[in-house]
């Protein structure tokens, strides 16, 4: 939780919204995350297109799916996203920020500069959605715009809020993005589907030694400019 204060229960899921890569094994039954994908899908899009689609894995199926992709990135198969996450180069103050929190993450992780097989095998773990009991693929069709994946954002935004009120929580993974080919794949999707990203889906496991990591965000007076109030 921030320093904030909560003025109510939704306000509190929002603010106790974290990044887990950490999870519990204990299983998050289909209609929970069922439940969930109904009530994320009331996020606004624009002229209702629900540019959303979402492919929801456990047990064994999300077991070979994350061994494949996981083994894709150790070969060295493939490893490059069909879109852009950051610029290049990345500017200030953003490069700063996006440091900040790599160094900070790899410091509880106990991996230092130029540990390479670390940094691996923590990659390694990103793919098996942190040990998570649920994983979601997260789909867009290729031919859609700018719009919808701003939609598409309030759509995973609602998926971990409502996961928060209901006591679990997640991560959204950008990283499954850089395995295109591979997930279309073995999920048997065709071209015109893009890998927007993962989401973890579970409860916390609070022995993990990520799970220690807090993030600081800048406050409304450092963005925004209120004026007529």
């Amino acid at each position: 939780m921030t320093g904030i204060a909560p003025h109510n229960e939704t306000e509190a899921a929002i603010l106790s919204r974290r990044s887990i890569r950490g999870f519990l094994p204990d299983p998050v039954p289909r209609e929970a995350v069922e439940h969930l994908l109904d009530v994320a899908a009331r996020a606004p899009s624009g002229t209702n297109m629900q540019p959303w689609r979402v492919i929801a894995l456990a047990g064994e199926e999300l077991r070979r799916f994350c061994d494949a992709v996981a083994a894709a990135y150790t070969s060295g198969a493939e490893h490059g996203s069909e879109w852009p996450y950051y610029p290049t180069p990345l500017a200030e103050p953003y490069l700063s920020r996006r440091r900040e929190i790599g160094w900070a993450l790899y410091g509880l992780l106990g991996i230092g500069r130029g540990e390479h097989d670390k940094a691996r095998a923590h990659r390694v773990h990103n793919l098996h959605f942190f040990g998570a009991p649920v994983g979601l693929v997260c789909l867009i069709d290729r031919e859609l715009k700018i719009g919808s994946w701003l939609d598409y954002g309030m759509f995973l935004q609602n998926i971990a809020i409502a996961a928060r009120a209901c006591g679990l929580d997640t991560c959204a993974m950008a990283v499954f993005a850089e395995f295109p080919n591979t997930i279309r794949g073995l999920l048997d999707l065709p071209d015109s589907d893009m890998i927007v990203c993962g989401m973890a889906i579970g409860r916390e496991d609070r022995d993990a030694p990520a799970n220690a990591l807090r993030t600081t965000r800048v406050p409304a007076a450092g963005f925004a400019r209120f004026r007529g109030f």
